[in-house]
């Protein structure tokens, strides 16, 4: 089994370690996760007080039988012909939940584009260009971290593309 660091073992995530090892700057924000609510990532917005436009949620999709991440607003949905097309794949369904959580070590509601256990090809909608920065899953639900989406696209190699819709 594998040594965590001083940070994993304070309580910080993969995703966070990740961001601190890479030296990039970054705001975590922590809030109380309801259950019972509907929408993680709108969720998460809204304790915040941000707007949901640049609160991203981080989707896991099979494309052609390769898992592919999908990291969109959640205002929004992903659609799935346009990141099929953005990695040259023909077809594209929502992975298998119980798939995506062994595959990038997070829990559904939780899964973070940053940190994940294997890395993934990784498409950032290209609408996360139009803020500064933007949130993502920091790797557990009710953690948030605020980042440039450019610092997010370097750190996961990510393809900036239209994948997301109203």
């Amino acid at each position: 089994m594998a040594k965590k660091s001083k940070k994993q073992q304070s309580g910080g995530t993969p995703a966070t370690v990740a961001l601190t090892a890479a030296g990039v700057a970054y705001t975590v924000h922590a809030y109380d996760h309801d259950p019972a609510h509907p929408s993680y990532g709108e969720e998460a917005a809204e304790a915040m007080g941000v707007s949901p436009e640049r609160v991203f949620k981080t989707l896991v999709a099979d494309v052609d039988g390769a898992l592919t991440v999908a990291v969109v607003p959640v205002a929004g949905q992903l659609d799935l012909k346009a990141l099929a097309s953005t990695v040259g794949g023909k077809r594209a369904a929502m992975a298998d939940p119980a798939l995506a959580e062994r595959t990038t070590g997070y829990v559904r509601g939780g899964i973070s584009p940053l940190g994940q256990r294997k890395r993934l090809p990784t498409v950032l909608d290209a609408s996360a260009s139009h803020h500064a920065t933007i949130c993502v899953s920091a790797g557990r639900r009710g953690l948030e971290v605020e980042l440039s989406p450019d610092d997010l696209a370097k750190l996961t190699d990510a393809v900036l593309a239209p994948v997301g819709r109203a």
